[in-house]
């Protein structure tokens, strides 16, 4: 016969016993909290597969945009820098510098067209202007090593 002590994880004496239905609970919380993160994951992967957009380029107005190769130059510097501005994929080493369009950097020069100045904040807080030269979409042969 099962006592009402022994169903609620408590011994005889009234003390909790290892491994009664508390743990158990803790234990079933975790899995359905899992469970949950799983779920959703899953959801968010479905949705990103079914919005996908495959080997399409973005267009070539000369607006930086997430897949565009932009060449910059900084504040009154002669010489200018060349980047993919997108996300780096984990394990990747590409050909060319990446900045992600989340970036101070990125977020700056995001919308902007050729010849245009942006502002953006560094590190230390100081403010550092930024010039987009040129933004073509990304090529095997837009890559400066290429």
């Amino acid at each position: 016969m099962v006592t009402l002590a022994q169903r609620s994880g408590q011994g005889m004496g009234g003390e909790p016993r290892p491994g009664g239905d508390q743990d158990r609970d803790t234990a079933g919380e975790q899995s359905i909290l899992e469970d949950r993160d799983r779920d959703l994951r899953i959801r968010k992967l479905q949705e990103m597969m079914r919005n996908a957009v495959i080997g399409q380029e973005p267009p070539d107005d000369g607006i930086a945009e997430p897949g565009m190769v932009l060449t910059v130059r900084y504040a009154d510097e002669a010489s200018t820098e060349t980047f993919l501005l997108a996300d780096r994929e984990p394990g990747s080493d590409g050909d060319i510098e990446v900045c992600s369009p989340s970036s101070p950097l990125g977020t700056a020069l995001s919308g902007a067209k050729q010849g245009e100045q942006r502002r953006f904040q560094l590190p230390n807080g100081q403010m550092m202007t930024v010039s987009l030269v040129r933004a073509v979409p990304y090529t095997t042969s837009s890559s400066p090593d290429r």
